[in-house]
């Protein structure tokens, strides 16, 4: 009777332990995954591109920048961000730090950052760098097996 409780237990014991261990590898999958499409953001603003970007976001998506609602990424990109790109020589990002929480379907990022923009000179040849510490928050969702920037949030400050 001991042998049949105890091989139970271990049974059970055993089979808790693999649902644990599937679930926390599923967990890091998802928190990967999610890794790489803000990676793929940020790659592509150090690029000066938004090529592939409007599938990162979901079409209603909103985005908040330094206390202004700049609408979804579309507008985003049309009306600021786009314009913005093509009087830069450089941008990139350094220090940069990511955290990454999942609670399917929806995954909470924040990053922190320093941002080096290199303006393209004017007519007379001058050039003029701004460099930010910055902080950003997003929401994505899984949807259709995707992860999709659904919300995000920019501010900035100058460097002490």
């Amino acid at each position: 009777m001991k042998t049949l409780k105890l091989t139970a237990f271990l049974t059970l014991l055993l089979f808790a332990t693999s649902q644990i261990y599937s679930q926390n590898r599923d967990l890091e999958t998802e928190k990967e995954t999610v890794l790489e499409v803000m990676k793929s953001y940020k790659d592509a603003l150090q690029n000066l591109t938004t090529e592939g970007t409007f599938e990162l976001f979901t079409k209603d998506s909103k985005v908040f920048e330094s206390g202004g609602v700049e609408g979804t990424y579309s507008h985003y990109i049309e009306h600021h961000l786009g314009p913005e790109l093509g009087h830069f020589k450089s941008f990139t990002f350094s220090d940069y730090e990511i955290d990454v929480q999942v609670d399917a379907p929806y995954a909470f990022t924040t990053e922190t950052y320093i941002y080096t923009i290199v303006l393209n000179p004017d007519d007379k040849g001058n050039s003029r760098t701004i460099k930010k510490k910055g902080v950003a928050t997003s929401i994505l969702k899984k949807i259709d097996g995707k992860w999709k920037i659904i919300k995000t949030h920019s501010s900035s400050r100058n460097i002490k």
